[in-house]
């Protein structure tokens, strides 16, 4: 009961062929190349990134604006999780003073 069973791979349906043997072919032998003598690196030459005064502002602009919607989104999801914690202490204080009163009234 506790001993798993591995199950069987069935054998194939369907034509069958045999594998076909590969003759190995002539070996061709290669020649090292000769070494050439090791050359100093240069540095590359980079372009250099030139910022005009729009494209300043631009980015500016488009970093202030992320960080606003951020920010946003963040204080909305705050605050809807203490509206939801405030209300449900609500429910629990209104639940808590009905199941008083009725054992009360008894």
């Amino acid at each position: 009961m506790f001993k798993p069973k591995v199950p069987t791979m069935p054998q194939p349906a369907g034509l069958i062929t045999r594998p076909t043997v590969v003759e190995p072919t002539a070996a061709v032998q290669h020649t090292p190349p000769s070494p050439t003598p090791l050359s100093v690196p240069t540095a590359a030459a980079r372009p250099t990134v030139q910022f005009t005064p729009g494209a300043v502002v631009a980015l500016v602009g488009g970093g202030t604006a992320v960080v606003l919607v951020v920010g946003a989104v963040l204080v909305s999801m705050l605050l809807a999780v203490a509206v939801t914690g405030a209300s449900i202490a609500i429910c629990a204080l209104v639940i808590r003073s009905l199941i008083t009163s009725a054992d009360q009234h008894r």
